[in-house]
């Protein structure tokens, strides 16, 4: 089944049952890494529920033919990501959570620019992975919206339909790395998704945390990060590479972040 990359460049299909990802013409990429359930039980709301698996697949470095040499000398990376159908016990499919580890080029723990492709999707962040989560916020997204993560934050990507599969396509820093140790010592993130008995997503705190307060509220711009709303994440590299090269260089809008909500 086709992939709606929101992109004329990145023409990729996903199977709807095995979630691997076949590449179109001029499209390069690795074989799908796939993220099962047993893999994730620790962060789940509950750990011995049963739910797909594999629950989604990912694709790190996922480019055009011939811009590997530009992409590494800027330390971005393209990663492609399917999500299955479906409900890990009473939470919608979802990934554990993470922060993103220091990138060694900048020192800083990488933002996270997401743009969704198929279905209708949550990104939630909250500031810290300790036992003040600090802000935390659920941004609902559909296809062709943009969504970022600030530097630093814990996050996950949840499925918010689970009657039908969820695609996005996000920028990352090449060097990339997922940091675990606050997320598992806390079982989870600050805040469970569950889905309701109309099919919406609800909220449960989990109690590991001090109390804290949610943010929900849908997709927005981002004209601060100078980021064109109606154009693919993927063109825009392509036509201006400055406008997403800040995920690997987060000290260009330094001034910005701290009191950046996404």
């Amino acid at each position: 089944m086709p992939m709606n990359s929101q992109s004329n460049e990145l023409k990729m299909t996903v199977d709807a049952e095995t979630l691997e990802i076949q590449y179109g013409a001029n499209v390069r990429g690795p074989r799908p890494e796939y993220r099962t359930l047993d893999a994730i039980r620790s962060s789940l709301m509950d750990p011995d529920c049963g739910g797909p698996s594999p629950v989604y697949s990912i694709a790190m470095d996922v480019r055009l033919a011939g811009d590997e040499v530009d992409l590494n000398a800027r330390y971005l990376l393209f990663g492609v990501v399917a999500y299955a159908a479906g409900k890990l016990g009473k939470e919608p499919v979802r990934s554990q959570g993470h922060v993103h580890a220091i990138a060694p080029h900048s020192g800083w723990s990488p933002p996270e620019l997401y743009e969704i492709w198929e279905g209708k999707a949550i990104i939630y962040a909250q500031e810290f992975a300790a036992d003040d989560p600090g802000r935390c916020i659920a941004v609902t997204a559909g296809p062709g919206e943009h969504v970022v993560v600030p530097p630093g934050w814990a996050h996950a990507v949840i499925n918010a339909d689970p009657s039908r599969r969820m695609t996005f396509g996000a920028w990352c820093d090449r060097q990339y790395g997922f940091d675990y140790t606050g997320v598992r010592a806390h079982s989870g993130l600050a805040w469970f998704p569950v889905v309701e008995h109309d099919g919406k997503i609800g909220w449960k705190a989990n109690p590991r945390y001090r109390d804290g307060r949610l943010l929900e509220r849908k997709s927005r711009t981002y004209p601060e990060l100078e980021l064109d709303p109606h154009r693919s994440l993927y063109a825009q590299y392509r036509t201006r590479p400055e406008s997403v090269e800040w995920v690997a260089q987060p000290q260009r809008f330094a001034e910005l972040w701290p009191s950046f909500l996404p």
